[in-house]
């Protein structure tokens, strides 16, 4: 074979030699194909905390600057990305922020602007679940008060309640709609006969836990859609009577003493019990109280650590949702029960003070107001009025990458002399999302 002295020939030559001896000799093994990597999903998310800087006068200080701010989480120091001022409901945003970083090798579209940036928002739950049908009229007055006092033009304002007045008012302007709902508002709390007569399971009274836990839920959702909106203030007025998850345990037990005459409407039980007693000489403990009693007592004695549990998951995702509460009693100063309702007045006035402690840790815990056993509702608006006016709002992006550590503490301190300072203490991340079983 003659070769020609281009390259053309020489390179032909070339692929002929490779493809015979690639022939006559075993191609390599192919590499193996490696391993799948696994996949972590990791969130970067502003967290913004409501903080509220006062003189020693009481007076709020509005020319504060970035550098006066310090941030801790955790003790460790944060770098401020946002900053916003509200004076007087007006809004300025002293420093926006910016996007947070995205993950390695992911290009993200621009994210579109989640709010305005006028006027103030505020929520009105309206628990009609546990508002006393006598004291409609009641709070009926306290949302025309809070109406005329409290919202203002340019603020923004929805309205829900979580029982049969049936009150869904999404985000709006219109005052007129908040008229409209005030109209609707009507109690349709349990009475205590009702709770002393009515079915139990094994953890006290289904119908009171079925209507704290509807309350709850309702609760939970309208904050999961208030943790959308960032750099604002956003206020939860929640009007309720509160909540017990154990109440009046010795009127439904038939433990009360039958010479009481605040007995009477247990009579028939207590009647059933005697009889029982009576007849039976191996069914009764020593203390005189039927097995079936006192293993009930028993099983009710975790209702009051149920219900701060659960208390605990509504203000763990307010914090999230950097969601303050103020919450308002509307019965005002509450004196003895019901001249209708024959209740023990220990237990009444034991029913009393855990609805109250119930709306105080809720509020105290988000650093709102709580408006029980007082009926000056005008001097409480006029404070939630000037929480929600003057503030600032600070953001950061957490250093901490450790997403098992889900409770944060926040330190937030000024420079300025004599400044004092409120601000959230603490925020808990939320639970990672469940793996299905098809993915494990």
């Amino acid at each position: 074979m003659r070769l020609k002295a281009n390259g053309f020939w020489s390179t032909a030559l070339l692929v002929v030699l490779a493809v015979g001896l690639s022939a006559q000799t075993p191609a390599p093994p192919a590499p193996a194909a490696p391993q799948e990597k696994p996949t972590f999903r990791v969130q970067v998310d502003l967290v913004t905390n409501d903080i509220i800087v006062r003189d020693d006068k009481g007076n709020f200080i509005p020319d504060l600057k970035k550098d006066e701010f310090e941030v801790y989480e955790d003790g460790v120091k944060q770098d401020i990305s946002s900053m916003t001022v509200v004076t007087g409901g007006r809004v300025t945003n002293v420093l926006a922020p910016p996007p947070p970083p995205p993950p390695e090798g992911i290009i993200l579209p621009p994210a579109r602007p989640r709010n305005d940036v006028s006027g103030r928002i505020f929520v009105f739950f309206v628990d009609d679940l546990h508002l006393q049908f006598h004291n409609t009229g009641r709070v009926r007055e306290l949302f025309k008060k809070i109406s005329k006092e409290l919202v203002h033009d340019g603020d923004m304002f929805g309205i829900v309640s979580s029982g049969p007045s049936s009150i869904a008012v999404d985000m709006t302007y219109d005052r007129s709609r908040l008229d409209e709902a005030i109209k609707k508002i009507a109690g349709n709390e349990l009475k205590p006969t009702d709770i002393i007569n009515g079915p139990s399971g094994a953890e006290g009274p289904s119908e009171v836990r079925y209507r704290a836990h509807v309350a709850f839920s309702t609760i939970n959702d309208l904050l999961n859609n208030l943790e959308q909106v960032h750099n604002r203030r956003k206020a939860l007025v929640y009007v309720s009577d509160g909540y017990d998850f154990n109440p009046f345990q010795d009127a439904r037990l038939g433990l009360m003493d039958p010479n009481s005459p605040f007995a009477q409407n247990e009579f028939a039980r207590s009647q059933n019990q005697t009889q029982a007693q009576n007849n039976s000489d191996s069914g009764t403990s020593s203390n005189g109280v039927d097995p079936f009693t006192q293993q009930q007592k028993q099983s009710e004695t975790f209702a009051d650590a149920d219900l701060a549990r659960e208390l605990g998951e509504v203000t763990r995702q307010a914090n999230r949702a950097n969601v303050t509460m103020y919450t308002i009693d509307p019965r005002g100063l509450v004196g003895m029960g019901d001249i209708d309702e024959q209740v023990d007045p220990q237990q009444w006035n034991e029913f009393i003070r855990k609805s109250q402690d119930s709306l105080r840790v809720l509020a105290e815990e988000t650093g709102g107001l709580a408006v029980v056993n007082q009926n000056d509702f005008s001097r409480a608006l006029k404070r939630i009025d000037g929480e929600t006016s003057d503030y600032y709002v600070l953001g950061y992006y957490s250093k901490n990458p450790d997403a098992t550590k889900r409770r944060r503490q926040i330190d937030v301190k000024v420079a300025r002399k004599g400044a004092q300072v409120w601000s959230r203490k603490e925020y808990v991340l939320k639970p990672p999302p469940a793996v299905s079983s098809s993915r494990k």
